[in-house]
């Protein structure tokens, strides 16, 4: 009886364990129900949230401005609440700079991808023109100055704001972010904001240092 006791607890311990260490993987994924087709597409309704890339190496957060503006002198992938709040990750996700996006180890989780522009540009083009398609894709409620959206896309687009290089932070309520995976010239990728102003979407690049949204595409 003793024997068969120990090979028991041992069992117990080896599930526990295996349960510990894939975790991550588990909690970080996209269900079913956290997904929109968008045309030919399939978008993520929420901005991504995660802390570990796709291997499970983790990816650092930056909390300080010097933290901040070191990982993007560096090169080093790294995230970040919006003035470092864990509750503004709850609505708007995290912010990333561009060294994490566009990282070997996959930021985003098994089965998605992070989109390119030509990527962006294919949702944007189904979803009326840059002129039309931002009224559409910012979410009904959380913009400042009348600005809400209709969100007849369900793409969600909520104004989560941006970290610039130095590690300051601005536009909550005003701007939305994302990146693409396309880079444009040294220091630069490309990348489409919202905002509160208007209902257009804008293409323009940006210092790769800069913290931005990321919203995943299936693959």
């Amino acid at each position: 009886m003793k024997i068969n006791f120990f090979i028991i607890i041992s069992l117990l311990s080896l599930v526990f364990l295996w349960g510990a260490c894939n975790n991550t993987n588990r909690s970080e994924s996209i269900n079913n129900r956290d997904e929109i087709k968008i045309g030919v597409q399939t978008w993520a309704i929420a901005n991504l949230n995660v802390t570990h890339f796709r291997n499970g190496d983790t990816i650092p957060e930056a909390k300080t401005a010097k933290e901040w503006e070191k990982a993007g002198d560096g090169a080093i992938p790294a995230w970040c609440y919006y003035n470092n709040e864990a509750a503004n990750g709850e609505k708007y996700g995290k912010l990333y700079n561009w060294f994490a996006v566009n990282d070997k180890r996959g930021l985003a989780p098994n089965g998605w991808h992070i989109p390119d522009d030509d990527e962006w540009t294919k949702l944007i083009e189904y979803s009326g023109g840059r002129d039309s398609a931002g009224i559409k894709m910012k979410s009904s409620g959380g913009w400042n100055d009348n600005g809400n959206g209709t969100n007849t896309t369900d793409f969600s687009g909520f104004p989560g704001g941006y970290r610039y290089n130095n590690g300051a932070f601005n536009g909550i309520g005003k701007f939305g972010s994302w990146w693409s995976t396309t880079a444009f010239e040294t220091g630069g990728a490309w990348y489409r904001y919202l905002t509160s102003n208007n209902g257009v979407i804008t293409r323009k690049f940006d210092d790769i240092r800069d913290g931005f949204s990321v919203r995943c595409l299936k693959d």
